[in-house]
């Protein structure tokens, strides 16, 4: 369990360009305001149907936007089909629009991350499919993509990425099987991103605790990363402080508008330069996240607080993993066993939030399948982010996993 005191310390390159940060409550009426900075005339929304439905998002939006409103395209699922994108595509170029607005959560920014890359590339669907199907992503056009302006609704934290997810199913999309792959270039970084803590207040309480814990373990990562720099343990020591604050006044049933401001700008901080073109924080937990939810009907944020604390004891079990630094962010930096201090830490904010803790109450895998799971697992690129010193094998997440159940 030894670790060097130089594990985190040696050279690093960190190449960030983020997106333009506007925080405030009701910045979204700048929206039409962001979009004439940049020559914009007609912005594309896109979200979810629910979102779409509710007057107290969509119509804030709609009046920011005002006579660069083009149209709203509601049809965006968690399942970020290729389908759906070039269902947007359609409507996109319907209505003349140069823009895309993402409202809503990480599927809606990914679809309109999609919806951009299709709108610049001069190939067929049948082409990009069949692509798709064969390598699991999508080639990115050198130019011509059109900015993507996102209004985040959950607590996610897929804002300042590079990245994007996509899935493509035969009765959707020209591909002969399901496919699950993603996108990933530094033109897919959002051209800004609209903070809004008054937007973020009308997401019912369940939803934000669910996605909470995706953008929660950003910021656990992010320290523990072999990856991690001296620039995201500043953004993500102090994101994390406004985040558990505002995660625990939330669990609270504190609902005034000062709670939403601190967990705006918690998420905002815990995103910041964890996507970079050569590197991310993203480690262990998004693996298992990813091996979870990719096969079995587990939501994204169910997956990590099952997971987290189950992972971090392993972790703590063979390296060090930055403990003290991460008992510091969680406000435990003066436990006599920080480790312990770290775990008990994350296992109490997942009950706050009432969100599940055992493996077995969630609808994934069966003890059976965890050797499957852990193929997954270990073959996710974000696996290569792990600790210094730690080498996971296929026993091991196992035993992860047993131990979740």
């Amino acid at each position: 369990m030894e670790e060097t005191v130089d594990a985190y310390s040696g050279p690093f390159r960190f190449e960030y360009d983020p997106a333009v940060l506007r925080y405030g409550a009701n910045c979204v009426t700048d929206l039409g305001d962001e979009l004439a900075t940049r020559g914009l005339e007609r912005a594309l929304v896109v979200c979810g149907s629910t979102v779409g439905e509710t007057a107290a998002v969509i119509d804030p939006v709609r009046e920011g936007l005002g006579d660069r409103l083009a149209g709203v395209f509601a049809e965006t699922t968690p399942a970020k089909r290729l389908g759906t994108a070039y269902d947007a595509l359609e409507r996109f170029e319907a209505t003349d629009a140069d823009a895309v607005v993402s409202l809503g959560g990480g599927s809606s920014l990914d679809v309109a991350k999609v919806l951009s890359v299709l709108a610049a590339t001069d190939e067929a669907p049948e082409t990009v499919g069949a692509a798709f199907e064969e390598t699991g992503t999508l080639s990115i056009p050198e130019e011509g993509l059109p900015p993507v302006v996102a209004v985040p609704t959950t607590l996610a934290g897929a804002d300042l990425s590079i990245g994007a997810g996509v899935t493509a199913d035969p009765t959707s999309c020209p591909v002969e099987r399901p496919v699950s792959g993603g996108i990933s270039h530094r033109s897919l970084m959002p051209a800004a991103v609209c903070y809004d803590p008054e937007l973020l207040a009308t997401t019912p309480q369940p939803i934000l605790a669910a996605s909470a814990m995706n953008g929660f373990d950003k910021g656990i990562e992010t320290l523990y990363a072999g990856t991690a720099t001296p620039v995201t343990d500043a953004t993500a020591m102090r994101g994390l402080e406004l985040f558990v604050a505002g995660l625990e006044a939330l669990g609270e049933g504190e609902t005034d508008l000062g709670v939403y401001a601190g967990l705006t700008k918690g998420i905002m901080l815990l995103q910041y330069g964890i996507a970079r073109p050569d590197a991310t924080t993203l480690s262990l937990v998004h693996a298992f996240g990813h091996g979870l939810t990719r096969t079995y009907d587990v939501q994204q944020g169910a997956a990590h607080a099952v997971v987290a604390p189950r992972v971090l004891e392993y972790v703590f079990a063979h390296v060090d993993g930055r403990r003290a630094l991460l008992a510091e962010a969680l406000g435990v930096g003066d436990a006599t066993d920080p480790a312990a201090a770290v775990v008990e830490r994350v296992e109490t904010l997942v009950d706050a939030l009432e969100l599940p803790t055992r493996l077995r109450d969630v609808d994934g895998p069966e003890p059976a399948e965890f050797g499957t799971v852990a193929e997954a697992v270990l073959d996710d690129a974000f696996v290569a982010n792990r600790p210094p010193g730690l080498e996971p094998t296929r026993e091991d997440v196992e035993g992860i996993l047993e131990a979740a159940w």
